[in-house]
Parts: structure tokens; sequence; C-alpha cells
């Protein structure tokens, strides 16, 4: 038995006018539990994220996956491909895209806005993907976007392959000035997971990512290394992701 598979269409922009791809849907087989967005990497599409969705044994998760938007990405000299913000070197000196991420995170947020209130709801992607999701994992501890605006959704789970967290610097300061930042913090799970052998987005960013999670009272993330891994995820992976969310979501088993 498969899962259901449909696509829709997007149709909203960012704050720069850069219009969001198509949408991809998988739907749960069993009894609907959770809906998670999954984001995928730089120059990827929504389609290969829910093929990939569609293989993992979590019969009651629905799987929104949607296309970032086509625009020019400075570390590719300029070159125009789906990327879901502006990124140019990863360095720990690095100017984060504050516009893209808050559209980004703003348009996901917009996704999960209609699901039923008994559903959990969370975020995960891949690479810059994963980027965007733990930058949503700030803003839902925050309680607003970079921009100020008030941030919707009751986040349940978080997962970040090979990624990294945008203005991992300042998130502690931010998360230290607010008692109910800092209890929304504590109270959400979230995993990363990265590879040492790592050359894009090199392992020590996302282990300081980690690190910066950790420091900014998010206690319940999650940290997992991969020896020999490098910017790709592996079955085993994606089998502790598996084991994760249906421990951490009180999934019920297959039906």
């Amino acid at each position: 038995m498969s899962y259901s598979h449909q696509s829709m269409a997007s149709g909203s922009r960012n704050a720069r006018g850069y219009e969001f791809g198509r949408t991809y849907v998988v739907r749960p087989k069993g009894k609907h539990q959770a809906t998670l967005v999954w984001l995928h990497g730089l120059g990827d599409n929504g389609s290969s994220s829910s093929q990939l969705m569609e293989s993992l044994h979590l019969p009651n998760i629905k799987w929104i996956c949607p296309t970032a938007p086509t625009r020019p990405v400075s570390s590719l000299g300029g070159y125009t491909c789906t990327a879901w913000f502006d990124i140019g070197e990863i360095s720990e000196d690095s100017h984060d895209d504050l516009e893209g991420l808050d559209a980004s995170a703003s348009h996901i947020a917009n996704l999960l806005s209609s699901e039923p209130a008994d559903v959990k709801v969370g975020i995960g992607g891949f690479s810059m993907g994963a980027a965007i999701s733990l930058y949503s994992a700030t803003c839902y501890a925050l309680g607003r976007y970079g921009t100020g605006h008030t941030y919707p959704i009751n986040l349940r789970a978080v997962v970040g392959l090979s990624g990294w967290l945008p203005g991992w610097k300042s998130i502690r300061n931010k998360i230290e000035c607010s008692y109910e930042a800092a209890r929304r913090a504590a109270s959400l799970p979230i995993i990363l997971t990265h590879g040492t052998a790592d050359d894009l987005v090199p392992y020590r960013f996302g282990e300081k990512s980690a690190q910066s999670l950790g420091m900014a009272g998010f206690r319940q993330a999650v940290f997992k290394p991969y020896e020999g891994l490098g910017h790709y995820t592996v079955p085993k992976e994606l089998n502790e992701v598996v084991q994760w969310l249906t421990t951490r979501l009180g999934l019920e088993g297959s039906r």
C-alpha cells in the first residue's frame, strides 16, 4: 500500500518578489497524528523531498514538501537556482540574509497554519533546508520572526540534517532576555545530525550550532555525528530520525 501523493501550486512570493515553487504533499497511510514540513537543500526541489519522505516508515505523518524560490545565490557567483535564502561563504563571520530567512520561515508557517488542532506539527530539512528548520525553531522560541512579527505556529519537533543555525552567535542573549522564550526553547525537541567528512557544510558548523542551541536553553536538542559521512544522507541516519520522531511525537505503530 503506497502513500497518496499530490502536488499543488504555491504562488506566494517572498519579500523580494521571488515566487515559491510547487508544494508536494505525502498523505499518511494510518491515523493522521502529525504534519511535518520537509525542506530540500540548495538547488533541489519539493518533489525529491516527497520521494524521500514517502520511503520512511512513518505511517502517521503527513509530509508537506515545498519548493524554494528560484533566485540568484551569492556563493554560486550569482547563479540562479532554488534557495530558501541568499548565502555567501559559510563561516563564523558570514552575514545572514534575514529578509530571506524570514520570508521562507513565514511561508513554511503558512503551510502549517491550517492543520487540525489535534495534529502535532514540526519542520525538518537537509543542508540549507536544515538551516531554515533551525531558524524556525528560534523564531518559535522567541515568539517572533527577525522582523518582529509574531510567529504563529506551536512547533513540536525540529529536524536538521547536515545543516547549521543562522544567527547562532546571538541566539543565547535573545532567549535569556525572556522567560517565555526560555520556556518554549526548553520544551522543543530538536535533532541535528552531521557527517564528519562533510565538505560543503563543514562538520564544525553543525557541532557549533548544536552547542549554541544547548547554551541558549534548548535542553532537548540532541546532536548525532556520523563518522566518515559526507554531505548526504544514509539509511542509518534516516532510521534514527524515524525512531526519534516516533518517540518525540508519540506516534502509534503502523496500521
